[in-house]
């Protein structure tokens, strides 16, 4: 019986690849702080210590400090230590062993404009800690010979950060999104489970992953609202408004180290920019996104 460590497997992403291992039949190590929905639980706190990896024949790695920091806040502080240094402890315990490192389409160089971004699109200039963490992460993994997956803006059930903050958006059935509704991909968990799963066997290297098609931004989101029975109407701010709202959201919160601003540019790059991501690399391996958009739907309105 293979044996698969998943870090951060009481998250949202890492209970999905853990749980999803376990029902192929894999025996399942879940690491992190707190235990996961399936096997057995190995302690560890990715800010400090090496992980031990006994007994694992594969290590996916979903762990990871995720968010919109302030620059120069604790908060900024942790993520580096979880995502880089927490990277370079787990490289280090592997020791040889597969591994399947879990990134984000957040490290490519924003403004890439309406071409289907590929993995060879240039990973510089990330607008947040987020993503300029998680691309000194991958860096340390990819030179070590893992395989790196890089989905974006990752939802389904028990997503705790995407849809939450969507709904939370809404004020008086008004939900106002910086610019014109661009097509953008996004990634059913599903699809990144699946793939998590089978990356093992690939070669070394990083690999997009995403739903079968890119959505209209805005009708996409109305979707969502509809699903979760939110009746709103989607409202547009000119870009440029957006992004000085921003900025003056982030000088406040500067003030305020422990404090999370109203408004961050990444937030608003994230929505106005469109970024469509070219899966062929994975498809040429065996991986197909099954799931889209739509079943996530369906499954929320049939609750």
């Amino acid at each position: 019986m293979t044996t698969i460590a998943v870090t951060g497997a009481s998250g949202f992403c890492g209970s999905h690849v853990a749980a999803a291992a376990a029902a192929r039949g894999a025996d399942v190590l879940c690491v992190g702080r707190r235990p996961g929905p399936a096997g057995r639980h190995v302690p560890w706190d990715a800010a400090r210590e090496v992980p031990d990896l006994s007994g694992a024949d594969l290590v996916v790695h979903c762990a990871a400090a995720v968010g919109d920091p302030v620059p120069g806040s604790p908060a900024e502080a942790t993520m580096r230590a979880v995502n880089v240094d927490g990277t370079a402890r787990l490289l280090e315990a592997a020791a040889g062993r597969p591994v399947v490192w879990v990134s984000s389409a957040s490290v490519y160089a924003p403004g890439s404009g309406r071409s289907p971004i590929t993995e060879s699109h240039p990973v510089r200039g990330q607008v947040n800690a987020y993503g300029r963490t998680k691309a000194a992460g991958e860096a340390l993994a990819l030179a070590a010979g893992a395989v790196v997956l890089r989905p974006r803006a990752v939802y389904g059930a028990g997503d705790p950060h995407l849809v939450p903050r969507l709904l939370d958006r809404v004020r008086r059935g008004l939900l106002l999104l910086p610019g014109p509704s661009v097509p953008l991909s996004l990634t059913a968990v599903e699809n990144l489970t699946d793939a998590c799963l089978l990356a093992a066997g690939w070669p070394p290297g990083a690999y997009n992953i995403a739903d079968p098609e890119p959505y209209e931004r805005d009708d996409a989101l109305r979707r969502v609202l509809r699903a979760h029975g939110v009746r709103a109407r989607i409202g547009h701010l000119p870009l440029p408004v957006a992004l000085a709202l921003s900025g003056a959201a982030r000088t406040s919160a500067r003030l305020r180290p422990h404090a999370k601003p109203a408004l961050t540019r990444y937030a608003v790059e994230q929505l106005a920019r469109s970024v469509v991501l070219d899966v062929t690399k994975a498809t040429s391996r065996g991986w197909t996104a099954r799931c889209a958009l739509l079943d996530y739907t369906t499954a929320v309105s049939a609750r």
